[in-house]
């Protein structure tokens, strides 16, 4: 015989898992438990006949196979179990308890274990009657608060909207689920609201309420913990009822911070993290209510307050005397949707863009803030917690609230911040994830100095966060190969600092805020005993005071302020750079992400941060196209879309800008695949209309990657972008490549070297018929050696390319064995002859004409013998 069992004091959840159960395993014997909630056992008497539950006193005298235990790991037992008697649990709290052997568990982080026996149902194409699935869902109905506790899941919603499809009856769900309290309920509410203390623990209100129950009382007490719980909407609540010897502790939370598992696992029971409860035995009332206020703030976790997401330092105000014209110009200039208004260091008022664009449209532009500001003195601690700032901002309306400390504004909470939150702060389990990354992307050398730095700057009072790209690359998986550290504070300040401590070198633009710290092998042994391996140090560091930026005009270089690390964020170019993560103890490996960057990174989206982006900035279109080739990402459409509207913006940007990063796509391992992207989008013709990225280009990147040797052609790595340009320009006329090298301000001499192109394609004709090995080296003799090495790339004529390859390799190489020197000893005089003859050696020799000296100096006398000009000199 198989049994389900679940617990006492059973809900719904418990007994509508009993019959999911048995609808799974119907050989299986669903038991009900001797103790059922008081609206339980009310829709049992009404609709208990059609339901296939058994009382334990009616169970037959027979040896249990098998127990399934459903929504509990605690084993009630039955008569005819035995030790051995294997168990199988079905639940959706986490595992709280090491398995017994023949003891197995299943189980997932839903609402309610409802919900995962009844996906099972559906999976396997049941079908169930109207009571069952009402049964059903007043289990995942009470157990998620219908649907409205932080603790539901979609999967939940999912199942109640499966079961409604069964023919489950809403009206009676919510009959029994609003059950008026039995008399003794009433009496024991009424005592425990009595009792009701607040305790304020870490920026929490935590509840407590304690009553004796009557010696006859049997009532569930979870009731009365829900209906204290909606009427005082603490952040916890701990309902503790004396009965006889023992004390019953029924724990709700409604945040993260307050685990009430954790604590009725204290006192011997269980739960999930917002719902629990404990039975304690042989305590009185007044030690457990002791006990328990002496161990809340060791589990209470601090509750996320306004400095934790605030937008530091001096934030844009306004003055009342401002025109309303030179407010809406600010607000165009920096983006921002209000201003605080300040006179004489007091907030007097709140000025909106919607108000400012109304006045605005009524020709009020000349009138003063003052007279459409809306009024009030309303600012915030920033040792608030969010919940206080939620009211402010619901009472007033206001939506950017100044953060005043000590009399003086030091930052700004808005709107936005709070919606950063809706997600919840980051778990605990994913700020250690990012810390296990760091520790596994950093050599240990270098994560010493990062932590020297983070503890340089908290000592400093200030933040320090890793961000933009080497982040990204992070949570990629990609090597992290340079650090971009940004300071809420003064970041020369720090840079300094760290210097004076450890050693190296600062290079500072004190009117930007940055700082770059040059390291220097004494850094290393200060800082971590010795340098990381070669191929994974780091030269510089560099330090950024947190700033915003503005743009006069479209595509001028921005102008900049300091700012907030929010801000600062907001500033660039994709969602994807700009994630953050601070690293100053204690928030080491908290993972800041305010515009959406993880999901486009899990997504492999590349977006914009406004619609204004590239007409800001039209080289991030450039950005864009690279980034999507290196990381294989997409441009979102409505990125995309923004482009061509951007395109005649280019026209404006400095040929400087554009070269960089056009060779920032020519460092990347394919670039072809980033600039037949900036083709199919425009990009490249509108630069010049000469460029163009198509096959034949793209082959020939890919064949100068592949098979161009550059040591071959005397080449090192760095000289690899001007194969890359001599590729992009090689079919191209000379007046087309000057101007396209005039308009990306390629220095003089590449210039005039690109611009021999067309001249060495004319040579090449004449190389391939050469008959002899002297005509191809005077052919070849002009041109740089990257420029052989480009013809090489992109030529088709096998006879062009091979002797190509053989000029390089052994043609150019070749030199006749006498010298200047003796020639005077043969007696010839010095003087632009001497090269002629030299050049006739060498032509010589190329050709096998003479192999030895005695050979060359025969050459030399029969030719200065047949010339009367060096007759003359001789």
């Amino acid at each position: 015989m198989d049994l389900i069992l679940t617990h006492e004091n059973a809900d719904f959840d418990a007994i509508a898992s009993l019959l999911a159960a048995h609808r799974l395993f119907p050989d299986a014997t669903p038991v009900l438990p001797r103790r059922i909630n008081r609206n339980v056992r009310s829709f049992l008497s009404l609709y208990g006949a059609v339901l296939p539950f058994v009382h334990p006193d009616d169970l037959p005298r027979r040896s249990v196979g098998r127990v399934i235990l459903v929504d509990t790991q605690a084993l009630t037992t039955v008569k005819g179990m035995r030790p051995d008697t294997p168990v199988s649990i079905i639940d959706h709290h986490p595992l709280s308890r090491e398995l017994r052997p023949g003891w197995t568990y299943q189980g997932e982080p839903v609402g309610a274990t409802t919900t995962l026996l009844v996906e099972e149902i559906a999976r396997r194409g049941l079908t169930l009657s109207p009571v069952e699935a009402t049964l059903l869902l007043l289990g995942i109905y009470e157990d998620t608060g219908n649907l409205s506790y932080m603790t539901t899941t979609a999967r939940d919603a999912r199942a109640a909207a499966w079961l409604l499809e069964q023919g489950a009856n809403l009206s009676l769900v919510g009959e029994f689920l609003h059950y008026p309290l039995a008399p003794a309920q009433q009496k024991l509410y009424e005592q425990l609201l009595e009792s009701v203390s607040t305790h304020r623990i870490g920026g929490h209100a935590i509840v407590v309420a304690s009553a004796r129950a009557g010696r006859d009382y049997e009532e569930e007490i979870s009731t009365l913990a829900h209906k204290l719980r909606d009427l005082l909407e603490p952040s916890a609540l701990f309902v503790l009822v004396g009965l006889n010897r023992h004390v019953q502790m029924v724990a709700r939370s409604s945040t993260d911070d307050i685990d009430v598992a954790a604590v009725a696992a204290h006192f011997g029971g269980g739960g999930h993290a917002r719902a629990a409860a404990a039975l304690v035995r042989d305590r009185t009332l007044e030690a457990v209510r002791k006990e328990l206020l002496e161990l809340l703030p060791r589990v209470v976790r601090p509750a996320a307050t306004v400095r934790q997401i605030m937008s530091r330092g001096m934030p844009q105000v306004v003055s009342p005397d401002t025109t309303i014209a030179e407010a809406a110009e600010r607000m165009r200039r920096v983006g921002h949707e209000g201003f605080p208004v300040v006179e004489n260091g007091l907030v007097v008022g709140l000025l909106t863009r919607r108000a400012v664009d109304r006045a605005m449209q009524f020709g009020m532009a000349a009138e003063a803030v003052r007279q459409i500001m809306e009024p009030g003195t309303v600012t915030i601690s920033p040792d608030d917690s969010v919940e206080s700032l939620q009211r402010l901002m619901m009472e007033t309306g206001w939506g950017q609230v100044p953060v005043v400390e000590e009399g003086e504004i030091i930052g700004i909470v808005t709107r936005t911040d709070l919606l950063n939150l809706w997600g919840g702060r980051q778990p605990v389990s994913r700020r250690e994830e990012v810390q296990a990354l760091l520790e596994r992307a950093l050599p240990p050398q270098t994560l010493a100095l990062v932590r020297k730095a983070a503890e340089m700057a908290a000592q400093m009072g200030y933040s320090l966060y890793l961000v933009g790209g080497p982040v990204r690359d992070l949570l990629l998986g990609l090597p992290v190969v340079d650090l971009d550290l940004v300071v809420e504070g003064d970041a020369v300040r720090l840079a300094r600092a760290l210097s004076q401590q450890y050693g190296g070198r600062i290079v500072a633009h004190t009117r930007f805020g940055t700082a770059k710290w040059l390291l220097d092998p004494r850094v290393w042994e200060q800082v971590a005993g010795g340098p990381p391996p070669a191929d994974r140090v780091i030269p510089t560091v560099d330090f950024a005071t947190a700033r915003t930026e503005f743009y006069v005009y479209p595509t001028a270089l921005p102008e900049v302020e300091r700012s907030s690390i929010k801000q600062d964020l907001h500033r660039r170019d994709f969602t994807i750079n700009t994630l953050a993560i601070r690293l100053d103890p204690p928030h080491w490996g908290e993972l800041l992400d305010f515009y959406g960057g993880e999901e486009d990174l899990r997504e492999g989206v590349i977006r914009v941060l406004h619609s204004l982006s590239f007409i800001d900035d039209p080289t991030r279109i450039l950005r864009a196209a690279r980034l999507e080739a290196r990381l294989n990402f997409r441009m979102d459409p409505r990125t995309e879309a923004l482009i061509p509207n951007a395109l005649p913006m280019l026209n404006r940007v400095s040929g400087e800008r554009i070269r960089h990063e056009l060779e920032l796509i020519l460092a990347e391992d394919a670039p072809e695949r980033a600039l037949c992207r900036l083709e199919r989008l425009g990009v490249l013709r509108q630069i010049h209309p000469a460029l163009a990225c198509d096959r034949w280009l793209a082959l020939r990147f890919q064949m100068a990657r592949k098979r161009l040797r550059l040591e071959t052609w005397g080449l090192k790595e760095g000289d690899r972008r001007l194969v890359y340009w001599g590729l992009m320009v090689y079919r191209l006329e000379e007046k087309a490549i000057r101007e396209i090298t005039a308009r990306l301000r390629f220095s003089r001499s590449e210039t005039d070297d690109l611009a021999l192109i067309p001249e060495l394609r004319k040579a090449l004709l004449g190389v391939a018929q050469a008959r002899r090995p002297s005509e191809i080296y005077r052919l070849l003799e002009p041109y740089p050696t990257f420029l052989l090495a480009v013809a090489w790339v992109a030529e088709t004529d096998r006879k062009a390319r091979s002797r190509l390859l053989r000029y390089q390799t052994v043609y150019r190489r070749v030199a006749p064995l006498l010298t200047g020197e003796d020639l005077k000893a043969m007696g010839l005089k010095p003087g632009p002859l001497f090269g002629e003859l030299l050049r006739a050696l060498r032509d010589a020799r190329l050709d096998g004409r003479v192999r030895t000296r005695e050979e060359e100096e025969a050459l030399v006398r029969r030719i200065a013998g047949s010339d009367p000009e060096l007759q003359a000199r001789q």
